[in-house]
């Protein structure tokens, strides 16, 4: 899918074109090999620009293509997927391509809500023509979807625990499972996109305006921001599935002691129904009362080691 966006100089206001005009965002999403050889004929780049961004094991950097000026910058976007039973949190590659000062292309393998806020409009004060303060726009809101999604992913947490506290379902435990793997991946892309914006504020890379400059520091705040959060949430996990497996342990040990405790008080009355059972003379085996006294000996019995059991806390 390829799809075109202009602001006009004069009315500032964005909006969607068929041609490829100076000055305006190309946004791709999953292109086909015919799409990607016509926006790289047009707008005269290499197609590995656009290829590297769709691989989904892309990591983030920075790569700069001295001779005509063409940036790529690739960093990783928070994405939810969904499956059978919940939604899984993971990440994908977004790319964004400064093309000289003609065009700013992204490239994506799905759509995200970092790049429909843009096309919808929800953000202000961007224009497609300033490629330096789109990509740190993006930038931003890219951190600030990492911590709403990061407080998205504590709160199921917590219902999750709370749902466990009063029955150890297989279902809740495998989502704090797939939970922990998300915090694993956002904390590697956070880590990495740091890396590429902390470049990036360095210079050389691409002109910073002291009103660009200001909107990369917030996005790098933000993200310091994620990572610490990341960290803790993922260290509050780790202690949680521990301790629930220590539970679940703790729970099997004292079903265990439970059955084998009912299997030896059990065995008694078989024990003595046995003994008269056999064909020997036995007492009582004449007298009419011979199964009363059977009877109330298993009963005995079977109390005595009852209460010994009790005592030994195997109940």
């Amino acid at each position: 899918m390829i799809k075109i966006y202009n602001t006009d100089i004069n009315t500032n206001k964005m909006e969607e074109i068929k041609e490829f005009k100076k000055g305006s965002w190309i946004h791709l999403v999953n292109p086909s090999e015919i799409e990607i050889k016509k926006v790289c004929e047009s707008v005269c780049i290499q197609e590995e620009f656009i290829r590297d961004a769709l691989d989904f094991e892309e990591k983030a950097r920075i790569d700069q293509e001295e001779d005509d000026g063409t940036i790529l910058f690739v960093v990783d976007v928070p994405i939810i997927e969904k499956n059978e039973e919940n939604d899984v949190y993971t990440t994908m590659p977004l790319g964004m391509i400064v093309v000289r000062d003609d065009f700013f292309i992204t490239v994506s393998l799905r759509k995200n809500k970092i790049i429909e806020d843009f096309a919808k409009r929800k953000i202000k004060d961007f224009q497609t023509y300033k490629k330096s303060k789109l990509i740190f726009q993006i930038l931003y809101l890219n951190s600030s979807y990492y911590l709403a999604y990061l407080k998205q992913i504590n709160k199921e947490t917590e219902i999750a625990e709370y749902i466990l506290k009063n029955s150890m379902k297989n279902k809740e435990l495998l989502k704090l499972l797939s939970l922990e793997k998300s915090l694993v991946y956002f904390t590697t892309s956070l880590k990495s996109n740091e890396l590429v914006m902390e470049r990036t504020l360095r210079g050389k890379i691409i002109k910073l305006y002291d009103e660009d400059e200001d909107i990369l520091e917030d996005a790098i705040t933000e993200n310091k921001q994620a990572i610490e959060m990341a960290k803790i949430y993922s260290d509050i996990l780790n202690g949680t599935m521990d301790a629930y497996a220590s539970i679940i342990s703790n729970n099997l040990n004292g079903v265990m002691k439970f059955l084998t405790s009912i299997t030896i008080v059990l065995a008694i009355p078989t024990m003595v129904s046995s003994f008269w059972g056999m064909n020997v003379n036995l007492p009582l085996q004449d007298s009419k009362f011979g199964f009363l006294v059977m009877l109330g000996i298993s009963i005995i019995l079977t109390l005595v080691v009852t209460w010994w059991l009790k005592r030994k806390d195997m109940f």
